[in-house]
């Protein structure tokens, strides 16, 4: 078990419409936001594509804006901590997020490791959404590994289904990728693993034994029970409006902190510490 834990705050949502939810969009909210996070012991922000309903593009948020920008305006202005982009997305034209991360050097950058059909039906028994294929090919996966070992980015590997878990030691083994491993168990999407703490140990076992993890729990106050059992079990924690607007009690959140505040105290049940950002730089063996 690793003794101190990790916190990573999701700020906003590529899939949030902020015209129905409170989340940050512009580089001022997100800045607030991220201070917020940290405040309440997140070390790494997750920093997603703006929501395809604002209108914007990834540089509202992403990073891809200038180095030489106000510092208020930048997550990055907080003291030292770890900047973790996305990089999903969907069809044959991710030029754009390969492009973000070469120029922007994340130290930590999401490398999702399989496909997955994205559905979800509402009560009516009508499709949430069109389904939609979340394609990740190897050809695909190589490109952002073979971008984020020039741009010096460790890559978290999204595994949002079991064999996906199992992909990433195929990946390995190939020779695709030998850095610091990381994986991200993102439980409690319809069509992928569901939110229920008793598949971790199940997880556990597939993994690489050398490797770090994380839960990305989506869901509402049910998703509650899996972080503690993921902090209790040594993994390292994620949350933030990405993910959730509720806490374990049903109420709805309004900033980032307050969620942050709540995944900090399952570690503390747990009898972990937080770990700093130079900390979490650590433990992923990231560059200083």
């Amino acid at each position: 078990m690793s003794d101190k834990a990790v916190i990573t705050c999701a700020l906003n949502g590529v899939l949030t419409d902020p015209r129905q939810h409170n989340v940050p969009v512009t580089p001022e909210q997100m800045a607030r936001e991220a201070k917020a996070a940290f405040n309440a012991g997140a070390s790494i922000m997750h920093i997603p594509s703006a929501p395809a309903a604002a209108g914007q593009g990834p540089s509202a948020v992403m990073g891809c804006r200038d180095q030489q920008g106000d510092p208020a305006g930048d997550p990055r202005g907080l003291p030292g901590v770890v900047i973790n982009h996305t990089t999903g997305t969907s069809g044959p034209h991710y030029g754009g997020a390969l492009d973000c991360v070469r120029e922007t050097r994340p130290e930590i950058a999401a490398c999702n490791a399989g496909s997955l059909n994205y559905l979800k039906v509402k009560s009516d028994n009508n499709w949430a959404w069109p389904p939609m294929m979340f394609d990740n090919s190897v050809e695909k996966v190589q490109d952002y590994l073979d971008v984020m070992k020039v741009a010096d980015t460790i890559p978290e590997f999204e595994c949002f289904d079991v064999g996906i878990v199992r992909c990433v030691g195929m990946y390995r083994q190939t020779g695709m990728y030998s850095g610091p491993l990381e994986y991200n168990f993102v439980m409690g999407v319809a069509s992928g693993m569901p939110a229920d703490p008793e598949l971790l140990p199940i997880l556990l076992k597939l993994k690489l034994p050398e490797a770090h993890w994380q839960v990305t729990a989506i869901g509402r106050a049910e998703i509650w029970p899996l972080h503690q059992r993921c902090a209790d079990l040594g993994g390292h924690l994620r949350t933030g409006l990405e993910d959730t607007f509720y806490l374990t009690d049903g109420t709805k959140v309004t900033s980032n902190g307050q969620l942050i505040e709540a995944i900090a105290a399952c570690a503390r049940r747990a009898g972990r510490e937080i770990a700093s950002p130079a900390e979490a730089r650590q433990i992923f063996g990231v560059r200083h």
